[in-house]
């Protein structure tokens, strides 16, 4: 037993959270791993998710620290520790690209490497565009399922939110089912970011994609990958991975993934 004990990873510890407050006054959760004087990766997490979920519980963190970086992660409005507001207003894609920089401002760091997941590599793609000297290279996995939420069906995911209403819809179903799943989430304010991620976004513009190096990943099941693959293909510095025997809902737990990462951060 004590073998079998030793050959398990270290669980990271999740540290409490330190807040940053937005432009529009929405408190962001920040948590902070690593040496303070090594290279920053930002991980920001996906849909319905959070940081102790996308990046904690999969290793992310254990990997890059051990690779000698310091990561700071966030949950993202609406997700994890952060504020949740139940307005669809508060979560167009500008008021996420805000969240960053004013994460990155607070803690005095002029540019990070960037490893986002589903939404959050969809803000990712935004912030390398329209603030590219906050990002030197980024990964970013499970894009471009993030117009995000475009196959969700707003009134049947709202109907079961505030009355219980069964919901018919397979998509629907799956996207509540991993809401339900992550403790702490708020499906009302989650309703609100999907409703909201629909008002004045796009997919990603293929014609003014990235400069920098960026390393797409997405998995084999996925049902977006030959969208990725086409950002990969559109991107003047772009590579891809692609994570076998991963769908877009267990992508993050990929060693394949992980390893890809770290690897692209040290080049």
């Amino acid at each position: 037993m004590a073998d079998m004990d030793a050959a398990l990873p270290a669980l990271t510890e999740m540290p409490s959270p330190q807040y940053v407050m937005s432009g529009d006054g929405i408190r962001i959760a920040t948590y902070l791993w690593g040496e303070e004087d090594a290279p920053t990766v930002l991980c920001v997490h996906g849909f319905a998710s959070s940081c102790r979920d996308n990046w904690v519980s999969t290793g992310w963190v254990r990997d890059l620290t051990r690779a000698g970086y310091r990561v700071l992660g966030i949950d993202q409005r609406g997700h994890g520790a952060s504020d949740k507001p139940h307005e669809a207003s508060a979560y167009g894609m500008d008021a996420f690209v805000d969240d960053i920089t004013t994460v990155l401002d607070t803690y005095l760091l002029d540019s990070v490497l960037y490893a986002g997941y589903s939404l959050g590599a969809r803000v990712g793609w935004q912030v390398a565009v329209q603030v590219p000297d906050h990002v030197e290279r980024a990964v970013l996995g499970g894009i471009p399922d993030g117009r995000p939420l475009a196959r969700l069906q707003i009134a049947e995911a709202r109907a079961f939110a505030e009355h219980g209403t069964p919901v018919t819809d397979p998509v629907t179903r799956n996207y509540v089912t991993l809401a339900e799943r992550v403790a702490g989430n708020d499906l009302r304010a989650l309703v609100a970011l999907a409703e909201g991620m629909r008002l004045g976004d796009a997919d990603p513009d293929v014609a003014h994609p990235p400069l920098q190096p960026i390393l797409f990943a997405t998995g084999s099941e996925d049902a977006i990958l030959a969208q990725s693959k086409l950002l990969a293909r559109a991107t003047p510095n772009g590579t891809f991975v692609e994570l076998p025997s991963r769908h877009h809902f267990n992508a993050p737990g990929s060693r394949v993934f992980r390893e890809a990462a770290v690897g692209f951060f040290g080049a």
